[in-house]
């Protein structure tokens, strides 16, 4: 990507927004850093030439093995094996949609319902005046099912005979069931015990570093790295396989205390004058319950969150000896685990060693080691200087001590991370709309914590600003602003901003659903209540992305049958085709990067096929349906018919790993989850979450009549809660009554209440 084109974007998944502080809001910063551009250009150009005589490439290997000098100490090496960074526009594309014109016809449900000619198949629907009045205004309406997963709807449908409404919801929810057990095996199976290699690799060679720089300047900052390594190696349980010296032995063991309590911000033991946000480290999403993954867990979450700050002597130094460490045998796992990760969830926000490995080398020349540090004060002053010039991160999740807002936060937290968190626009969206980057409002209040809602919004949603100006967003100095200057750079940005993982590429699939609806689209997606339907839609996806990616992305710290008398039920996909393709081109993605990985298994390169094949067939109905409904297949209509079956069949892979038993209920494994997204420092976890799944019964054309078609939505939650409560999914489960709590009860005193906004279009039981 051109530097042009990078200035254009400012804010792209590889790199990062800044906007300045509210004193200076009128302008964007350059595009800060170029984590897997500017640093791995740097090493593909040393690899490359390496690579040019194979004999090279194949010394350069051994000596990276190796790892010594001559003089016994540790040397910066160029690294020659090792895997690429996948971008979704490194692989091959999807055959574009056909051109089609929206000519649906535009129809209105009677008041009294009696144009709908399937009414009879559901229950007071006529008399209900709440039910009737949605859907006659509307053309649709959401209600609660008591389903725990999407295809037990579409199931219940096909023994009903009723007519089925094939969501975007269900599929992407089955695209976050594979997101899932593709990332979990993975990690499982593959970098868990690479973490654990790296861990100990990294340890003894911080250790012979800390051995040879005794008494001299460098003394604190190699103490800090074994620490700092100690705690890694412990978290994945590997404590009693090191001897962890004396002078770092309580600190590591104050930490590792701090971690497994997981309730609160302390005052780190291993890095003085330094607080940290230890509840981080609760193990939540699908990691919680099984101790591989528990460890894998706390580990990366340690190696991407600890910050050895530039601004401080002490961390720059240790930061200097960490990239010579990792120059040695760890690399090669360490690079492996950085650019699978980054396939799944992006590049990292803060900079690491493929910016401060040609740092080292300029201020101290090729070949350094450890030999060439002590007394070269020179040398070190230039390389502090070098770091100073690198970009900060665009989120910051380091605490500081409120100064009213008077110093960039995302610049105090400059420095390096060994694993750094990822970069996600999402986080750049939340930090560049809470204080400080914006200001109080009348009340003086200061906005602490985002909503979800900002990022439809800067997607592009007039309805979400609204939603979020009657939330009152808006009366926050500079809000406004920076929504404008967000939006700006978001809709001027090209395909580049969404190529860096399959994290951005599922953001992008949902977008559509942002669009408004105009003349051609059927009659229930042309009012403002489907808008808002949508945006629960798109945030019930949403939650289910970060709920997947809880570990890697860096938070902002502020299955048929028959029987009855045959009916005509034929269904309805809603007709989002430019998603469903979206969705096809993402699965496709999923299953060759993992296969160039050569990490993918025949059986889930099968299901993603299966996926895609799905996927596209929805998307030519969706055309068919916008054309005017005329060349809809009887083939097409038997698919609607049998989706619950696809969907049950998706669910049951995806849970394999999980159970052995043959005979699963939903109940069991039930969609609802929750994630955190962001954190007051002051003591508040902003969750989202979704529930059971919701039944929405939408009125469509089929041969010039209507009927009632039946799907499954997102049930949508946003909540706060104490800092030390963050939640698990077995948790938020038990709280809403979908799994048995400590006393083996369900609970069913949820008093959680899913957003205002939802309920113009939702009809309650509870009336």
């Amino acid at each position: 990507m051109a530097m042009k084109n990078r200035q254009l974007l400012a804010l792209v998944l590889s790199g990062v927004l800044v906007i300045s502080t509210l004193g200076g809001c009128s302008a964007f910063g350059q595009l800060a850093k170029q984590t897997v551009e500017t640093g791995k250009e740097y090493y593909d150009q040393n690899k490359d030439s390496e690579q040019e005589d194979p004999s090279s490439q194949e010394d350069v290997t051994q000596g990276k093995t190796d790892g010594t000098g001559s003089d016994g100490t540790v040397k910066l090496q160029d690294q020659a094996a090792g895997q690429q960074r996948i971008y979704l526009n490194d692989l091959s594309t999807q055959e574009p949609l056909r051109d089609y014109t929206p000519s649906v016809a535009a129809y209105q449900t009677a008041p009294d319902l009696s144009n709908i000619e399937n009414l009879g198949q559901f229950y007071a629907y006529d008399t209900d005046e709440d039910i009737s009045g949605k859907l006659a205004a509307n053309n649709f309406i959401v209600m609660d099912s008591g389903y725990s997963e999407f295809f037990d709807v579409y199931e219940g449908n096909r023994y009903s005979q009723v007519p089925s409404f094939v969501t975007v919801d269900s599929m992407m929810h089955t695209y976050h069931l594979y997101f899932a057990l593709l990332q979990r095996t993975t990690e499982r199976d593959y970098l868990a015990s690479m973490v654990k290699e790296m861990s100990h690799s990294m340890y003894q060679t911080c250790l012979t570093q800390y051995e040879e720089l005794k008494g001299s300047e460098w003394e604190q900052a190699a103490a800090l790295n074994v620490g700092f390594f100690a705690v890694g190696v412990s978290l994945m349980g590997d404590e009693a396989a090191i001897s962890i010296p004396d002078e770092v032995k309580n600190a590591v063991d104050q930490e590792l205390s701090f971690i497994e309590a997981a309730d609160g911000i302390y005052d780190s033991a291993l890095f003085e004058g330094e607080m940290e946000d230890y509840s981080q480290y609760k193990p939540r999403g699908y990691y919680e319950g099984e101790e591989a993954l528990e460890q894998y867990f706390r580990a990366m979450m340690w190696y991407g969150r600890r910050n050895f700050a530039q601004k401080q002597e002490l961390t720059d130094r240790a930061a200097l000896l960490m990239t010579m460490a990792l120059s040695n045998e760890a690399f090669k796992d360490w690079e492996t685990v950085y650019t699978i990760t980054s396939f799944f969830a992006g590049a990292s926000d803060d900079s690491g060693f493929y910016e401060y490995a040609p740092l080292i080398r300029e201020a101290y020349g090729d070949g350094a080691g450890t030999g060439n540090l002590i007394g070269n004060e020179a040398a070190f002053d230039a390389f502090h200087e070098l770091t100073g010039k690198l970009d900060p991160p665009a989120i910051n999740s380091a605490v500081f001590m409120d100064d009213n807002g008077e110093t960039d936060k995302t610049q105090e937290s400059k420095g390096f991370r060994f694993m750094g968190q990822r970069f996600t626009l999402d986080e750049a969206i939340f930090t560049n709309l809470t204080y400080s980057k914006v200001g109080e409002n009348a009340d003086g209040s200061n906005r602490m914590l985002p909503m979800a809602m900002d990022v439809p919004a800067v997607l592009g949603s007039d309805t979400a600003k609204r939603i979020l100006e009657d939330n009152g967003a808006f009366e926050y100095q500079g809000y406004a602003e920076n929504m404008e200057k967000l939006q700006n750079v978001v809709q001027n940005a090209d395909d580049t901003l969404w190529n860096g993982s399959l994290y951005a590429g599922w953001l992008q699939t949902l977008c559509p659903l942002l669009e408004e609806r105009d003349e051609g689209y059927p009659s229930f997606m042309r009012n403002e209540e489907w808008r808002k339907k949508n945006l629960e839609s798109f945030l019930g996806s949403y939650t289910e992305l970060k709920h997947d990616t809880v570990l890697y992305s860096k938070q902002m710290l502020a299955e048929m049958g028959g029987g009855m008398e045959e009916m005509d039920d034929r269904g309805y996909v809603e007709p989002e085709p430019e998603i469903f393709h979206a969705l096809g081109s993402l699965a496709k993605n999923t299953s060759e990067g993992m296969e160039r990985f050569d990490i993918l298994s025949a059986k889930d390169k099968e299901n993603l096929e299966k996926l895609q094949q799905l996927s596209d067939q929805l998307a030519e109905i969706s055309i068919k349906e916008l054309e005017g409904g005329s060349t809809v297949t009887d083939e097409d209509y038997e698919l609607i018919r049998t989706f619950g079956g696809n969907l049950e069949h998706f669910w049951k892979e995806t849970i394999r790993d999980q159970t052995t038993e043959e005979y699963v209920d939903s109940r069991e494994f039930p969609a609802a989850l929750v994630v955190d997204i962001a954190t007051d420092p002051n003591g508040t976890i902003l969750e989202e979450a979704i529930g059971g799944v919701s039944r929405i019964s939408v009125v469509v054309p089929v041969d010039g009549k209507l009927r009632l078609a039946v799907g499954g939505t997102f049930s949508y939650y946003e909540f706060t809660v104490p800092i030390d409560s963050r939640m698990t999914d077995s948790e938020w489960r038990q709280m809403i009554g979908m799994e048995l709590n400590g006393d083996m009860e369900y609970e069913y005193d949820n008093e959680v209440e899913q957003p205002s906004w939802t309920k113009s279009y939702r009809y309650s039981w509870d009336g």
